[in-house]
């Protein structure tokens, strides 16, 4: 067994903040991928903090700030953290993302910058981008940040491995979150998984997050159920052999579990 490994685990990113290594997703989750919002926000979040989660992941586009607790081009993402913040009721926001790279090179670029200057104003601790392939990384490195960022978040499962982009974030210390870690179940009943559930006696969700933690990602499960926001984070009492860890790796088969690469934008 991993000893390093907990509920409180933290990764150290490239600008030295930390970063807990478990979250709870806020985005679309349940029948239809509906986005939780008013006392529904707010249960997931009191299970999550009374569970040990210290990380939770929301978004401008899930339209669930306010409940628990970035629009894009320099001024409107100025204005849009100062949204956030209000909504939050805080000074500062731990750390901000490009939500995608779909609105063309100038816009994001532009984000980014107006994210740096709200580093600079301490209104951000940390700042990222989500969704990003290696030629949106390389765009952005090539303008030579003062920032660089501290995290890509990407969908990244066993059927969906993304080594590339991975490969790239590591080379530039810039860390993976993982979102859809579970495929949204789509994947639960793999033969293969089933086997290495048994082998362990663990859940599939237990099995994929800790997949996940091993290979150093942050992992966002989401749920709207108590018992499974729990039941995620028992994942620090067991290691997956590294057999295993190879076995679940070569599954990938570039499953997206939207059904659209939302990385594929130019």
């Amino acid at each position: 067994m991993n000893p390093k490994l907990s509920l409180s685990s933290t990764a150290t990113m490239n600008n030295g903040h930390k970063i807990p290594l478990l979250a709870i997703g806020m985005g679309g989750m349940g029948q239809g991928h509906s986005t939780p919002k008013g006392k529904t926000a707010q249960d997931i979040v009191l299970w999550a903090l009374e569970s040990g989660y210290r990380h939770i992941d929301t978004a401008t586009l899930y339209q669930n700030e306010e409940d628990i607790g970035i629009d894009q081009l320099y001024e409107s993402t100025l204005k849009s953290v100062e949204t956030s913040l209000s909504k939050f009721q805080t000074s500062y926001l731990d750390l901000v993302l490009v939500h995608s790279p779909k609105p063309g090179t100038q816009n994001r670029l532009e984000c980014y910058k107006a994210l740096q200057e709200l580093v600079r104003q301490e209104k951000i601790k940390s700042i990222g981008v989500s969704n990003y392939r290696v030629n949106h990384l390389k765009e952005l490195m090539d303008t030579n940040p003062e920032i660089i960022p501290t995290v890509n978040q990407i969908e990244v499962h066993p059927w969906h491995t993304r080594k590339e982009i991975v490969s790239y974030c590591i080379e530039h210390n810039i860390i993976i979150e993982a979102f859809s870690p579970l495929t949204r179940g789509k994947k639960f009943n793999d033969p293969t998984l089933i086997e290495i559930t048994k082998k362990y006696n663990k859940s599939p969700a237990q099995i994929l997050i800790r997949w996940g933690l091993q290979n150093n990602f942050i992992v966002l499960p989401k749920s709207m159920n108590k018992e499974h926001i729990v039941n995620n984070t028992n994942v620090y009492d067991f290691e997956i052999e590294q057999e295993d860890m190879e076995t679940l790796g070569n599954l990938d088969e570039s499953f997206i579990t939207t059904g659209k690469d939302a990385s594929n934008w130019d």
